[in-house]
């Protein structure tokens, strides 16, 4: 995909836009960026505006010298649909892009038609986990990408040709991008509290051979909000959007059928 950048605050932001109908903004997960969706947005373009860009710190976005928050990276994609005059849209996210997309919700809910939450969750880390992200960062900025590259690849997914592609795009991330963003998933509120009070449409897709999410996790969502559009894919793992696009696609183009006020559409 051809990348555009916009200057946001000092942060330039790389960004492709493509198709046409309700805006759509496609945020990628950790440690990765907007390529993930290649393979999804075809299926997506005809009826949606797609908006996609690289988070701050990967792809070709800038890497900031100070650390950086989930609420950081929710600004920037306000900022962005700022820039391209959308007052709103429908915002989903994979993995972390799911924290971001939840940090949005909490801080826009105005410009939030809808949210999309992809092998995410909704609750905060453990004190272990928390921990386990620190470290991390701190061996990232020592030693470089390569840890994350070798402890990432085959957990993202079982299917060979998904870990080479997934092994190349971390590999090509800067540390401090990396680092920056373990801190600030580690210090991400909990969402649990406000995820069942949303007064918008809500997606969740969850493959149930997910290694680093488990699908509990979005069985969790779908329990906290019966109205949501849950769809769990067998045999899929954390990877989705690559594995089973078309079925992602068909979940998030029921943004326009999910009902609110706790009718229940979907059952498990």
């Amino acid at each position: 995909m051809e990348m555009e950048k916009v200057n946001i605050d000092g942060t330039n932001i790389a960004y492709t836009r493509r198709g046409h109908g309700a805006p759509l903004v496609l945020i990628h997960g950790y440690p990765l960026d907007h390529s993930i969706w290649d393979e999804v947005a075809p299926l997506l373009e005809p009826n949606f505006d797609l908006i996609i860009p690289d988070m701050r710190g990967f792809g070709d976005s800038d890497v900031m010298e100070a650390d950086d928050s989930i609420v950081d990276y929710a600004s920037d994609i306000a900022r962005l649909l700022t820039h391209l005059r959308i007052n709103k849209a429908y915002v989903a996210g994979h993995s972390m892009g799911g924290y971001v997309a939840l940090a949005f919700a909490r801080m826009y809910e105005a410009r939030l038609s809808g949210l999309g939450m992809v092998s995410s969750q909704m609750a905060e880390d453990t004190q272990e986990r928390k921990a386990g992200r620190y470290a991390t960062a701190e061996q990232v900025m020592r030693e470089g990408v390569q840890p994350v590259v070798d402890a990432m690849t085959t957990k993202l997914s079982a299917d060979p040709a998904i870990q080479d592609f997934v092994r190349e795009v971390i590999s090509r991330q800067r540390p401090l991008g990396i680092a920056s963003a373990l801190r600030a998933m580690a210090s991400r509120p909990n969402s649990s509290e406000i995820f069942a009070g949303f007064p918008f449409p809500v997606v969740i897709v969850h493959g149930d051979a997910d290694m680093l999410i488990p699908v509990e996790r979005g069985q969790e969502m779908k329990d906290a909000l019966p109205s949501a559009h849950y769809v769990e894919l067998p045999g899929v793992g954390h990877m989705s959007m690559m594995e089973d696009p078309r079925r992602v696609s068909e979940a998030l183009h029921a943004f326009g059928m999910v009902k609110v006020k706790g009718v229940k559409l979907v059952n498990r």
